[in-house]
């Protein structure tokens, strides 16, 4: 009697560890087949892509995220993936977000670039981006990226999917993609805040 309820014991634990360690599901346990140990397979973690700045020849010195602060207003970029304007990425970001064919600055653009961002106000004046970014990215020389508006969003303030107006009171933050349109080549990369008379940059690729 021992050994019968020591063999029903231990086909008990060997299936709740099927259950718990392997996910397996109580229909589909074949009883009759020989016990074998339980064993998990984890899939190596796959790295996420913050951008792609090494096809344009830009050899990271700091990854992404990075955070610039001045006066009391933080922006991170998150994410920064830049396309040739014609490509079925540029085009297709584009059309759903109506963004036009060129820039207030630039009547032909080469690149179209996107970025993920987040902006914290931690100060104590409302930030109001209707006089001009209080941040800029550059690439080369003392040119910037000129940022663009899509048509779909026009009027709208804070949004998260594609930054139109921004207004962040004191404590507020928001979290959003920009777009910004290019036309020049690629020697640095350079992110620049400016506030309330306050100034912060960090190179996410040194020139050489």
């Amino acid at each position: 009697m021992k050994k019968t309820i020591l063999k029903v014991s231990t086909a008990a634990l060997l299936l709740t560890q099927m259950f718990s360690v392997g996910g397996v599901e109580a229909n589909t346990v074949d009883t009759t087949a020989p016990r074998v140990a339980a064993t998990t397979m984890t899939k190596a973690a796959v790295p996420v892509m913050t951008d792609n700045l090494f096809k344009y020849g830009l050899k990271k010195d700091v990854e992404l995220p990075v955070t610039v602060t001045a006066g009391g207003l933080s922006y991170t970029l998150e994410k920064i993936m830049i396309y040739d304007f014609n490509s079925k990425e540029a085009v297709a970001l584009r059309n759903t977000y109506k963004y036009g064919s060129q820039s207030g600055l630039i009547a032909n653009p080469k690149y179209f670039v996107w970025t993920k961002i987040t902006v914290k106000n931690n100060s104590k004046k409302t930030v109001d981006n209707i006089g001009g970014e209080k941040w800029t990215l550059s690439f080369k020389g003392l040119g910037e990226l000129n940022s663009v508006w899509g048509a779909t969003k026009r009027g709208t303030v804070n949004d998260k999917e594609a930054l139109n107006r921004l207004i962040l009171k004191p404590g507020q933050q928001l979290s959003t993609y920009q777009a910004f349109m290019y036309e020049d080549g690629f020697k640095y990369f350079v992110v620049r805040l400016y506030f309330d008379g306050k100034f912060d940059e960090k190179f996410v690729v040194s020139e050489k």
